[in-house]
């Protein structure tokens, strides 16, 4: 009944480390997330809660599937991945609120409102 009971508990543990992983993405499902390099090129984010996402870079269509590793969010590219970028990539990740904006690296990041 202990190992059962122990075992139960872990689940719980790990499922709820999951949830609050997730948490950190929640503002950004079904929301857009704008990234801009120091050359001024933008890219569009639309993160889904099945873990996938798809987005445009100029004329270059990404998709692939997200997940959240420690302090960071790992994007997997399923698609070409943009010029220059690793597959996969993995940024620093914290909670935000639609409308925020913030630097990453390089990067100026904004969160809007739906899909834009």
């Amino acid at each position: 009944m202990r190992i059962l009971l122990g075992a139960i508990a872990a689940l719980a543990f790990s499922a709820s480390a999951v949830l609050a992983a997730d948490d950190v993405m929640a503002s950004r499902i079904g929301n857009t997330t704008i990234t801009t390099d120091a050359s001024g090129m933008s890219s569009k984010i639309y993160y889904e809660a099945d873990h996938s996402f798809t987005g445009i870079q100029g004329d270059l269509q990404l998709a692939g599937t997200w997940a959240v590793k420690g302090s960071q969010v790992c994007l997997t590219f399923s698609s070409e991945a943009p010029p220059g970028y690793p597959n996969p990539i993995c940024t620093p990740v914290s909670a935000r609120n639609v409308g925020d904006s913030w630097t990453s690296g390089p990067f100026t990041v904004q969160l809007v409102e739906g899909k834009q």
